[in-house]
């Protein structure tokens, strides 16, 4: 492990090494980038009232709701098949269309994030390519609900 800290010091650093010279003239140094965390406070904000939102509404729910166990809740179900049935039973399609594309559109919505983040700093470019990325959402998201692929019948 030392080995490669030498390798580092000596070869990688801008500013040491038999190449540091030919590095400063042609301005391949290395330069310091500075991270402004302030602005990623709204997106701690969001999670945070986010998460605590959801705590709250869980644990009204758990103290105020009726708590009556019987055999049929204490049973293991899921994904509305019993547990302990046959593992070569067949599946709907469906199940797997609706998964996938909750995942298409989850994935896409985690580009919202860095984007209103950074918003002030691209300008009316960056607005305009997100509004163009939401556009194409839209209109996938349409064409799927044309086609009946989000109707469970």
């Amino acid at each position: 492990m030392l080995w490669l800290a030498f390798y580092f010091v000596l070869a990688v650093h801008p500013l040491s090494g038999p190449h540091a010279k030919t590095r400063a003239v042609f301005g391949l140094t290395k330069k310091r980038v500075e991270l402004n965390l302030g602005t990623y406070y709204p997106v701690l904000l969001f999670l945070l009232v986010g998460g605590g939102l959801g705590a709250l509404l869980i644990g009204v729910g758990k103290f105020l709701g009726p708590n009556k166990p019987d055999s049929a809740k204490l049973s293991p179900y899921e994904c509305g098949f019993e547990a302990f049935e046959d593992a070569r039973m067949k599946f709907d399609v469906r199940y797997y269309l609706v998964a996938i594309l909750f995942i298409l559109f989850d994935l896409e919505t985690a580009f919202l994030f860095p984007w209103g983040v950074a918003l002030r700093d691209i300008g009316w470019v960056g607005f305009i390519s997100m509004m163009g990325f939401l556009l194409e959402l839209l209109v996938g998201f349409v064409f799927l609900w044309k086609r009946g692929a989000l109707d469970w019948e």
